[in-house]
């Protein structure tokens, strides 16, 4: 990849990181910036915008920061249509659509210590999803249900995908003050009608691309040899 103009702070930083959990997935590599009119992010295509669908039940989802908007923006990267792109330090999702377009979704992400990096595919969707909290988030956190039905009530919202061979996934939230924020243990969470926008879009078996938190040391997840980091 190219060096990130929109992204001042990892310009001339080199980073590898990934893990190769299923057949076929590389690590990702982030190459130094070749100057500072490099990057593969632009600012959004004029009359390109995609349309902000809030729902009743999103009504404070509309005084999110207007960067946090959905909005399709210009890509200058080398990865494929269908991939998604996490941008953990600046908190916003890529989908790249391909032809030089990429959709761009506000995102939530890890708190401190809790976010982590690497190239992983998505393993299923589900439509309303039930909340299962993993046993790393019961061990930290034994008042947790065990689990909660599928609704308008979920933490984990309308929609998710789930990124496979991890306890992750990248779903909705019932919280939109939480876009823009680093509040959760290690998922990925968009307003709801973004991540249904997202859903209509990502198949089964897509890339799923997570850049590091280059605030602070982001983990990767094991890799092929079964070298293993810490799973939060």
């Amino acid at each position: 990849m190219s060096g990130f103009k929109a992204f001042p702070h990892i310009l001339g930083v080199a980073l590898v990181v990934g893990w190769a959990g299923t057949a076929g997935a590389q690590p990702l590599s982030l190459a130094p910036t070749a100057g500072p009119t490099a990057s593969l992010f632009e600012q959004a295509m004029p009359g390109q915008a995609a349309p902000f669908e809030a729902t009743e039940e999103e009504q404070g989802a509309t005084e999110i920061p207007a960067q946090f908007r959905r909005q399709i923006v210009s890509y200058s990267g080398h990865e494929p249509a269908g991939t998604i792109i996490v941008d953990t330090p600046n908190t916003y999702l890529y989908y790249v659509l391909g032809s030089g377009r990429a959709v761009r979704y506000g995102i939530g992400v890890g708190r401190e210590g809790f976010t982590w990096s690497g190239t992983k595919t998505v393993e299923q969707k589900k439509e309303w999803p039930d909340w299962v909290p993993p046993a790393e988030m019961i061990a930290r956190q034994p008042y947790l249900p065990r689990f909660m039905a599928g609704g308008p009530g979920n933490p984990l919202g309308a929609r998710a995908l789930y990124i496979g061979g991890t306890v992750y996934r990248i779903h909705g939230t019932n919280q939109p003050s939480s876009i823009g924020k680093r509040v959760s243990s290690g998922c990925i969470r968009l307003l709801n009608a973004d991540i249904i926008d997202l859903y209509s879009r990502a198949n089964v078996g897509a890339k799923v691309v997570v850049l590091p938190d280059t605030r602070h040391h982001a983990p990767a997840l094991a890799d092929a040899s079964g070298m293993r980091s810490r799973v939060y």
